[in-house]
Formats: C-alpha cells, sequence, structure tokens
C-alpha cells in the first residue's frame, strides 16, 4: 500500500477507543476513534477511511444495523469486534457484511494482524473480466452481484460470508480444504480450537444450495480433513 492505511474504530468504551488509536498509530497507521454510528458517519463524510474497527455492542444503532447498512453502500472493509463468543453470535457479524470478527477481551496485537490481513486481501486483484460468472451442478455464481441462479433461472440472494465461502469452494473444485485452510482463504486467519463457524457457513451454504444434510452431492465432508467441492466449475459464456 503506498499511502498510510487510515483506520477509524468505532467504540462507546473510551478506554478501549483510547488504547486502540495509539497502539494502531504507532504502529504505522493513521487512526481516528469515535463512539457510536452517528459519530462514524460524521468522520465518513469528512474523511476517507481503509478500514473500520466496528464494536458490535453500541448505543442508539448496533454494530450490525450499521455493518449491513455499509455492506449496502461500498465495499469498506469491516472488522467487527464484540464480546459475545457464541459461533451463531459470531457468524451473525459475518453474514451481515463484516470481513473478520474478534471477541473481546483480545489482545492488541492479534487485532494488528487481523487489520494488515483484510487490508491485503482488499488490494487483491478483481476476477479476470471474461469470468463474470461461474457455472457448477446445475447452478451459476454470479460474480458481479453476487448472488446465485439455480437452474430455472430463479436468483437466490446470499450473504457476503457465504459468497466468499463459495467462490473459495468454486476457485478449487474437487481439492479437499480444511477448515483452517477455509478461514485463511475467507478471512485471511488460522483456525483457533474452539472456531466452529465454518462449519456453520457450509451448513448454511448446502441449505442455499437445496442439499440434503446427511448426503450432499456438491459440498461433501471429507471425515477429519475437510470440505470438497466435488463438480465440475467452468466460466459461464
Amino acid at each position: 500500500m503506498d499511502a498510510t492505511p487510515r483506520i477509524l474504530v468505532v467504540d462507546d468504551d473510551r478506554e478501549i477507543r483510547t488504547l486502540l488509536a495509539e497502539y494502531l498509530d504507532a504502529n504505522g497507521f493513521v487512526t481516528r476513534a469515535v463512539a457510536d454510528g452517528r459519530a462514524m458517519r460524521d468522520a465518513l463524510e469528512r474523511s476517507v477511511v481503509d478500514l473500520i474497527v466496528l464494536d458490535l455492542s453500541l448505543p442508539g444503532e448496533d454494530g450490525l444495523s450499521i455493518c449491513r447498512r455499509l455492506r449496502a453502500e461500498s465495499d469498506l472493509p469491516v472488522i467487527m469486534l464484540t464480546a459475545r463468543g457464541a459461533p451463531l453470535d459470531r457468524i451473525l457479524g459475518l453474514e451481515m457484511g463484516a470481513d473478520d470478527y474478534l471477541p473481546k477481551p483480545f489482545e492488541p496485537r492479534e487485532l494488528l494482524a487481523r487489520i494488515r490481513s483484510v487490508l491485503r486481501r482488499a488490494q487483491l486483484p478483481e476476477a479476470p473480466a471474461d469470468a463474470r460468472a461461474l457455472r457448477f451442478g446445475g447452478w451459476t455464481l454470479d460474480l458481479t452481484a453476487r448472488h446465485l441462479i439455480d437452474a430455472a433461472g430463479v436468483v437466490i440472494a446470499i450473504s457476503g460470508a457465504e459468497f466468499r465461502l463459495l467462490k473459495v469452494f468454486l476457485d478449487n473444485p474437487n481439492q479437499v480444504l480444511s477448515r483452517d485452510r477455509l478461514l485463511d482463504l475467507t478471512r485471511g486467519r488460522e483456525i483457533d480450537a474452539f472456531d466452529r463457524s465454518i462449519d456453520l457457513q457450509v451448513s448454511r451454504l448446502r441449505q442455499r444450495l437445496g442439499e440434503d444434510a446427511r448426503a450432499p452431492a456438491l459440498i461433501k465432508t471429507i471425515r477429519s480433513e475437510g470440505y470438497v467441492m466435488a463438480t465440475a466449475v467452468r466460466p459461464a459464456p
């Protein structure tokens, strides 16, 4: 990245805001910290931001609502901070469009690593212009609109997390992908022993694809190894 990355921290805890602003500034970022969604909107109107660190529990409009609205307006990277550690709470944030999450309490060094990883992924080139859609098993994934189309031509909306996971599978057809590899490819980090969010995302993605959970035809489970997209994938004409 040529310019110094600009980070906006949104957290109603003054101590956390101060700590993160000082720590991120000391590690090569330009950081601004605000307490709620209204102040965040003002900051975005007044300056350019490269990434938002967003607390889930905020006064007024909460972090999930803010993240959903941001995703409707832009692709600005978001890392969500949450005191809720259950996988379902984590995956809800990802489905609202967050690029990654970090449960509180957290080590500032880990947040720093997550920020750098998300920013690197945000710098990756877009898919080639001639690969606007991918076909697999009677389905089409529109890479521009980011939705699924079934064999009858019916459009099925999917979340940002579901799109990223499905795109990884389609980029690696007939290859077994471990859980930690899937996390690394979708969110740029390694799995921890208690993180089962990939399993939840795979389950939800199978539901979108109309898969039988007991005998899925497309996304198969390989015992003790991970998952595989067991079908051919080709660019749509």
